[in-house]
């Protein structure tokens, strides 16, 4: 029989949500979160669990059961946001320009309260925890790094959540296959010939085909329906003055869409849209595309794991299905990726939006998502448990 992680939550509050407050008060950027990794370091250590570094920043704790089993992993993101905290908090960022406004400070706090309840029933955890507190989620992203610089050992599975504004505290969102979307930019140079602007017919309009080619780029998902996606061009230069036609322009943006299938034909249909203009301009185009987040496809087994054990938590009633996907990116997908596993919400009970310097979300999904991890991380290895007898 599981134990009552909720209960045990709520008894353990007041520390966890002193850690809370201390974490969020010192937010750190990507790559630099030295104070909080070795704050982080040093819950675990008092925990009796066993930790190591990698890339500097990132923590890689180990709870090793007191039984034989396989290997679960809980990932937490760490870094803060360049931004100016307008909570009101007597606890608000004391760094000026630095802000946890993606509500990391709750994930790191809720990852550690789930190894605070999973090490008081270590004797009787068949298995093994490793919990990977991972820096530069907002920027480049650490999980890849991570992943390559080997934190991820014998994990068959990795879970995760994010606070979401949108549900109450208390609750929890789970989304079936796709969840996030994969995010790609691109920059692309187009050369034309430069002529005075009263001959144009002795020049090639350079600006002319970056305008063109922007509304064929913006037009691109509608060729990828059902299945829905973003492109987004947000820089757009050319011309020097306003007689003379431009030899040259440059636009810059964003892709979103989901899953491999998608992404691999939202790019072959972008190459095309590239060379059908510059072929009809007369213009040369150079592209250059980043492969950026792969975004999050949820295993549908580990999904139903984590609503299952979300609902016998909580109640059927706070626990939601979510139909629609989110064109927003998250490099928890790599996680999903290397080893398999689901990312879920976790309701913020705050009305201000994500990367908002009012975003702050309720003491109560802390403790909801503290409970939530322990559950789920301990059916997942008791069922691997009865299948290894089985």
């Amino acid at each position: 029989m599981r134990p009552d992680f909720l209960r045990e939550a709520e008894s353990a509050a007041p520390e966890l949500l002193a850690l809370r407050r201390e974490l969020h008060r010192c937010p750190e950027l990507g790559n630099r979160e030295f104070e909080t990794a070795r704050r982080v370091e040093q819950y675990l250590n008092g925990l009796g669990i066993e930790t190591f570094r990698l890339l500097d920043t990132a923590v890689v704790g180990i709870l090793r059961g007191g039984r034989p089993g396989k290997t679960v992993g809980l990932r937490a993101d760490m870094d803060a946001l360049p931004l100016n905290e307008d909570t009101g908090v007597e606890w608000a960022s004391e760094k000026p320009g630095v802000m946890h406004a993606c509500g990391h400070d709750v994930h790191m706090t809720s990852a550690l309260g789930a190894a605070k309840l999973l090490s008081a029933r270590r004797e009787s955890l068949p298995g093994t925890v490793r919990f990977f507190f991972q820096p530069d989620e907002e920027d480049r992203g650490g999980a890849r790094r991570m992943i390559d610089a080997g934190c991820l050992g014998d994990t068959e599975a990795v879970f995760g959540c994010h606070v979401d504004p949108k549900l109450p505290a208390g609750t929890v969102g789970v989304r079936y296959g796709k969840f996030y979307a994969a995010s790609d930019t691109f920059a692309v140079t187009v050369r034309g010939v430069t002529s005075h602007g009263a001959v144009r017919e002795m020049g090639i309009d350079a600006l002319a085909a970056a305008a063109e080619l922007t509304l064929a780029l913006l037009a691109l998902p509608e060729r990828l329906q059902p299945e829905r996606s973003v492109v987004t061009v947000g820089v757009l230069h050319a011309g020097t003055a306003d007689n003379i036609l431009p030899g040259a322009a440059e636009l810059k943006g964003i892709i979103r869409t989901l899953g491999a299938d998608s992404r691999k034909r939202m790019e072959e249909l972008f190459r095309e849209t590239v060379a059908a203009v510059a072929a009809k301009t007369g213009t040369e185009i150079e592209l250059w595309l980043r492969h950026s987040h792969g975004g999050i496809v949820n295993e549908d087994s580990a999904a139903a794991l984590v609503q299952t054990a979300a609902e016998s938590l909580l109640g059927k009633d706070r626990v939601a299905v979510l139909h629609e996907p989110l064109m927003i990116s998250e490099d928890f997908g790599c996680f999903v990726d290397a080893a398999g596993g689901a990312f879920y919400h976790v309701g913020a009970g705050c009305p201000a939006a994500l990367h908002s310097p009012q975003f702050l979300p309720a003491d109560g999904a802390v403790t909801t998502a503290a409970a939530v991890h322990a559950a789920v991380l301990w059916d997942w290895l008791k069922t691997r448990e009865r299948s290894d007898k089985n």
